[in-house]
């Protein structure tokens, strides 16, 4: 019993939010990286998605996980809106890179709706400051979870760094509709 509530314990504190160090107004760093949408494969480039609009940059830890599972879903299931409010999404992850194509076009994850980008040995999270961290400890090479909202100008508009893949999406929508309200100013 005294176990079980101090593995409750370690996960909770390991899942709880905690400030991504890209804050708001923070330049994004610009990146390119392969990548695949509805299982096909082409290069991601971050620059030209900007051009269209807001972009959505969720990073996560590998594809066929529960947590990333989910989350996948989820962004799947509001990419509509996030396209009705102009923004674009992309996952990108460091794990089972070689399982991106198959998982951008499953239904029950991305289902063909938003691309994914491979990012071995999380150079790009580790620019974005964003690696795996479990237990206050860093895992090297790869990606935690954390969202971004990037305005074209290339200025980060909102990051969100929580291991519990629930939010994430009603943390970027709400910051792409705010950034949109505020640009009808």
């Amino acid at each position: 019993m005294l176990r079980t509530a101090l593995l409750a314990a370690a996960l909770a504190v390991a899942a709880s939010p905690a400030a991504a160090k890209l804050a708001p107004g923070a330049k994004a760093p610009d990146f390119s990286a392969p990548a695949y949408l509805a299982g096909n494969a082409f290069t991601y480039k971050l620059a030209d998605n900007l051009k269209k609009g807001p972009v959505v940059l969720y990073f996560f830890p590998s594809a066929y996980t529960a947590g990333c599972n989910l989350e996948a879903r989820l962004f799947s299931e509001a990419v509509d809106e996030f396209k009705a409010n102009g923004a674009t999404v992309i996952g990108v992850t460091s794990g089972k890179t070689d399982k991106l194509a198959q998982f951008s076009k499953d239904t029950e994850h991305c289902g063909g709706k938003f691309p994914v980008a491979a990012d071995p040995g999380a150079v790009i999270a580790k620019r974005y400051d964003a690696p795996l961290t479990m237990k206050g400890m860093s895992m090297p090479g790869m990606s935690g979870r954390v969202s971004y909202v990037i305005a074209p100008d290339g200025s980060v508009i909102h990051s969100y760094d929580n291991l519990d893949p629930n939010d994430h999406v009603n943390q970027t929508l709400g910051a792409v509709k705010a950034w949109r309200a505020g640009k009808r100013k």
